[in-house]
């Protein structure tokens, strides 16, 4: 191809056009979960801390904060991505240590996941890990996939720092977080074209310290107990997943509406967070339910596009992570709230309460948006004269 040349100082990026079916899948899915916020928790709320928006106010402040940040992955450079990766994923390394400093961590239901923030706001570091981690593994496989020689192709170092924040994060007794951090890593190695067979000793290492973990803490075998004989704990463990089925089957086909008729959510605790896909069944039945997948489906068939057909190798490994994590996060939680697999404390994207998981949420949709119209970083030369007229030269692509 020939030379382009530009009279400002603009990353070529920003000359090719952003996936707008993308962008409205995460306005909608953003606009519904705030929606699905408004209509259930407001009784709680009124209970709890006298102000029926409380929740709702909580989590517009935390969405500014996480649009703010989607603005800056969605205009940056991908240059400028990389060279803060290591930042992010130092941050998310020091932040996750504080959670086991008394006085910083907040302590809720037994477990110190979270640091405290000026204003009653809390941040849990392990939503921070998830997209540090996909950013710092897609860097270093764009990296190896450059080397010629392939003996100097090796996982091992990348291998150590997934481990580390894994371990840093089953300290804080988050095994479902781990669990699920694990998993989404995993994929990304598979997806990247290493070699299965270092699986093999890692699963014989990890597999038997997944089911210590599991039988060492009591909570964690109540709820195996619970999803096993349901009817059994049904006004104990299995309380709040019953209650949340009861209220998707009273949504029916067209649901209950927002007014006065929603019973069934009340029933359930903090029906803000984990089980508010519950309150949004009831509130607009198997409707509602079937327009939120298809939603989502969009979001992951457009996200998943980008990835693919990004010519950026580490903008592709990258985005490829975060789609994962929003789309796998999200078919977990509907199954724990429909009751087919034991309850496991992972929010629902764009819809749970939660100022960390909104944040980090919208910050990868910044990102993926970004990846959907830009090209190969590598492939423009770093080094453009500069003009005595101000203009920018693009050398051959």
């Amino acid at each position: 191809m020939g030379g382009f040349s530009f009279a400002a100082e603009r990353p070529i990026e920003k000359y090719h056009k952003s996936d707008i079916l993308f962008l409205i899948s995460v306005i909608l899915l953003w606009g519904l979960g705030f929606f699905a916020l408004f209509i259930c928790s407001q009784n709680y709320a009124q209970r709890m801390f006298d102000d029926s928006f409380y929740f709702v106010k909580r989590q517009f402040i935390t969405s500014c904060v996480g649009g703010v940040l989607f603005l800056f992955f969605l205009l940056s450079d991908m240059k400028l991505i990389r060279k803060l990766v290591s930042i992010i994923v130092i941050s998310a390394f020091v932040l996750c240590l504080l959670t086991f400093i008394p006085g910083i961590s907040v302590e809720k239901n037994g477990a110190a996941r979270w640091i405290r923030l000026p204003f009653s706001f809390s941040f849990q570091p392990s939503e921070l890990v998830k997209f540090g981690l996909v950013l710092f593994l897609a860097n270093y496989f764009d990296k190896q996939e450059r080397l010629v020689n392939p003996e100097e192709k090796n996982v091992a170092p990348c291998v150590c720092v997934f481990i580390i924040f894994l371990v840093i994060v089953a300290a804080q007794k988050d095994f479902s977080t781990t669990a699920f951090i694990a998993c989404v890593c995993i994929l990304m190695f598979v997806v990247a074209g290493a070699k299965i067979a270092w699986l093999i000793p890692f699963l014989i290492v990890v597999i038997p310290i997944c089911i210590i973990m599991i039988f060492s803490q009591q909570y964690r075998i109540e709820r195996i107990l619970g999803f096993i004989n349901p009817d059994e704990f049904a006004t104990t463990l299995n309380f709040q997943s019953l209650a949340a089925k009861k209220a998707i089957s009273a949504g029916g086909i067209w649901g209950q509406g927002i007014g006065t008729d929603l019973v069934k959510i009340n029933l359930i605790p903090e029906i803000q967070a984990d089980y508010i896909f519950a309150g949004w069944a009831e509130a607009m039945g198997l409707v509602g339910v079937i327009f939120y997948f298809a939603v989502l489906g969009l979001f992951v068939w457009r996200g998943y596009k980008s990835a693919l057909t990004c010519p950026d190798r580490f903008a592709s490994f990258a985005s490829f992570g975060c789609v994962s994590i929003i789309f796998l996060q999200s078919l977990l939680n509907c199954m724990v709230v429909c009751g087919l697999v034991p309850s496991t404390g992972i929010p629902l994207p764009f819809f749970s309460l939660g100022g960390s998981s909104i944040i980090v949420t919208l910050a990868m949709c910044g990102f993926i948006l970004n990846t959907s119209r830009c090209e190969d970083s590598y492939e423009i030369n770093e080094k453009n004269d500069e003009n005595s007229d101000g203009v920018i030269t693009i050398l051959e692509l």
